[in-house]
C-alpha cells in the first residue's frame, strides 16, 4: 500500500497523517521486519531486545548479564553494560555503534545524571545521537537505567 498525506481539522488545528489507501513498497518490495539475536537470554515478556526493519534497528536494553540477571553496582556500571548490550545489538543487525542515531536514556534518580553521562560519551563520538534522558521508574528489580534506541544499519547483500 500507497499510504496518502490525508488532512483533517482537529480542536482548531490541521492534523495531517498518512492514509493506507494503497500499499507501501520500499525500493526492495514490501517492508519486513525481523528479530535480532543478540545473543542475551529471553526477557519473559513480549518484547524483543532488538528487531530490524527496512534497515533501521530498533532495540531497548539495561543492564542484563548473559545469566538474565541485572548487573550489580552503581550507574556507571550499569551504564556500561547496558551500552556493551547496545552495542551487542547494533552489530548483530550489521551496524556499529556510529549507526546509532537516536537514544532515550531513563535514570531512576537524577543523581545518576553525571556518572551516566561520563561512561556515555565513551561509546559515542561526534555527531552523536540524538539523545533525551529521564527520571522514571524502571521494571527491572535493582536496575538504574534503561536505554531505548534507533540505529540505521547499513544493507545488507542479498543471499
Amino acid at each position: 500500500m500507497r499510504h496518502e498525506l490525508k488532512s483533517f481539522a482537529f480542536a482548531g488545528l490541521t492534523l495531517q497523517h498518512f492514509a493506507p489507501d494503497r500499499p507501501i513498497m520500499g525500493s526492495s518490495g514490501p517492508s519486513m521486519k525481523r528479530k535480532v539475536d543478540v545473543g542475551l537470554p529471553d526477557s519473559g515478556v513480549p518484547s524483543e531486545w532488538a528487531v530490524e526493519a527496512d534497515n533501521i534497528l530498533y532495540t531497548v536494553h539495561w543492564a542484563c548479564l548473559p545469566d538474565g540477571s541485572c548487573a550489580p553496582g552503581g550507574i556507571r556500571e550499569q551504564t556500561r553494560v547496558t551500552l556493551e548490550n547496545l552495542r551487542r545489538a547494533t552489530e548483530a543487525a550489521g551496524g556499529t555503534m556510529d549507526d546509532v542515531v537516536q537514544v532515550q536514556v531513563y535514570l531512576t534518580s537524577k543523581d545518576d545524571f553525571t556518572g551516566m553521562n561520563e561512561v556515555y560519551r565513551s561509546f559515542f563520538r561526534s555527531p552523536y545521537p540524538n539523545r533525551a534522558t529521564i527520571i522514571a521508574g524502571i521494571m527491572i528489580p535493582g536496575g538504574l537505567i534503561e536505554i531505548v534506541a534507533r540505529a540505521h544499519v547499513p544493507r545488507r547483500p542479498k543471499a
